[in-house]
């Protein structure tokens, strides 16, 4: 793949990260901000953005989203196939509720 199609693959999928947290922002702030990893403050940023600030924080060519998971017991959680899916979800969701969220500096 070439670098600009990468740039570009990366934000159409910032594009459509920033539309999806917005859109799950207006239907359930509460279990947005859990989802989505982030505090009330930047849970107001992302629900009062323009839509042309949101296509320029789009157009980065930095990944905007990122994996809520950083060790292997939650990666494991969400990818083992031999467990029952409802119960390694739950279990991830125990473990993801524990980490912080991101705030602006």
């Amino acid at each position: 793949m070439k670098t600009t199609e990468l740039f570009s693959e990366i934000k159409e999928l910032n594009l459509a990260y920033l539309m999806l947290a917005q859109h799950m922002l207006k239907e359930d702030r509460e279990a947005a901000m859990f989802k989505l990893g982030v505090s009330d403050d930047v849970a107001e940023m992302l629900g009062n953005i323009t839509p042309g600030q949101l296509l320029r924080m789009a157009s980065s060519s930095m990944l905007l989203c990122r994996f809520r998971f950083d060790d292997r017991l939650v990666l494991n959680l969400l990818s083992n196939h031999k467990l029952d899916a409802g119960t390694a979800t739950m279990h991830a969701t125990i473990l993801a509720a524990d980490r912080p969220v991101e705030s602006i500096a």
